[in-house]
């Protein structure tokens, strides 16, 4: 009879602790989230992690701390996700370009967007913007296009990072036309020189000419995607604008390490959706020409795949190499 007390004494024991260790499983994020943002602090995806982690501490109650790693074409950053734990306590901010541009504009790039990370979501499209000094007399995407070809030697275009120069030879075929590059460490820098009249023409994220649509120091001709910005109505896209170029924007997302476990994935899906959604960020990203995406993680494994083979090829094609 001892015995058989003891076996089920037992028994309910484990019981009891399988399904503590089944909650404990299921309880994710029960400790702080390290989000690493691979670019330094202040820009836009910066602000947009910040006002996310934000929100996900509000519905969590979990901290999630912003680590900015900034440097090479986002590649440290990618670097330190890719050899975090799998275990959903390490998350990378990640633009499209790096999963779907990078493996083609580096040769010898240390981490492979197919087989290193999980994809989480697609969580903004910031959105590009085609910008010109005062000076240019053009009205439209069409105009400068026109004034380009007639004198290319006076038009000079500015350009932080390598999306931004692969956004202006984009444009530069579809007119026909071809300007002097001049690149800038740096979206912020770039703009400055827009600013300064040291360059005529930026195509950059809508958000870092945000602050001066409204002023006579810049003046935006367009936006590059396939639908106008809903915080800037007013803005033709660039077909409106009468160029064939087609829609340009680099997405900005989440993912994990490889081998993160499915239900960790899910449900940091869903908490971070909750919190892009929540209207306390709309508020603050918005305003700036961002549009929250909060995607599902398959459509983000798509959306890499099929931009991965599209930039492969058009890359390749424009014969654009970094190293």
């Amino acid at each position: 009879m001892l015995a058989i007390r003891a076996y089920f004494a037992a028994l309910v024991a484990a019981t009891a602790f399988a399904s503590t260790a089944v909650h404990a499983e299921t309880a994710y994020p029960s400790k702080p989230v390290r989000l690493i943002v691979p670019f330094p602090p202040g820009g836009s995806a910066d602000l947009i992690a910040r006002a996310v982690a934000q929100q996900f501490y509000e519905n969590t109650k979990q901290v999630m701390v912003i680590e900015n790693r900034g440097g090479a074409d986002t590649i440290i950053g990618m670097q330190a996700v890719k050899n975090a734990a799998p275990d959903g306590y390490t998350v990378g901010y990640v633009l499209g370009s790096a999963l779907t541009m990078n493996p083609t504009l580096y040769s010898k790039l240390p981490y492979d967007p197919a087989t290193d990370f999980v994809p989480v979501m697609v969580l903004a499209n910031p959105g590009f913007a085609l910008a010109v000094h005062p000076s240019v007399p053009a009205k439209s995407a069409r105009e400068l296009g026109a004034l380009i070809k007639a004198k290319p030697q006076e038009y000079f275009y500015g350009h932080g990072n390598v999306v931004s120069k692969i956004a202006a030879v984009e444009f530069e075929n579809a007119v026909g036309g071809k300007m002097t590059e001049v690149a800038y460490k740096g979206s912020a820098a770039s703009l400055q020189a827009l600013l300064a009249g040291d360059v005529k023409v930026l195509i950059s994220p809508i958000d870092t000419v945000a602050p001066y649509i409204d002023t006579n120091r810049l003046r935006v001709l367009a936006v590059t995607g396939a639908q106008r910005s809903a915080a800037f109505p007013d803005i033709p896209t660039i077909a409106e604008g009468g160029t064939a170029m087609i829609p340009y924007d680099i997405w900005h997302g989440i993912v994990l390490p490889a081998h993160t476990p499915p239900d960790i994935v899910r449900k940091l899906n869903q908490e971070l959706a909750k919190a892009a959604r929540h209207p306390n960020v709309r508020s603050r990203v918005e305003p700036l020409g961002v549009d929250m995406v909060a995607g599902s993680p398959e459509d983000m494994a798509r959306k890499v795949s099929d931009e991965r083979t599209y930039w492969n090829k058009r890359i390749k094609e424009m014969g654009i190499q970094v190293d």
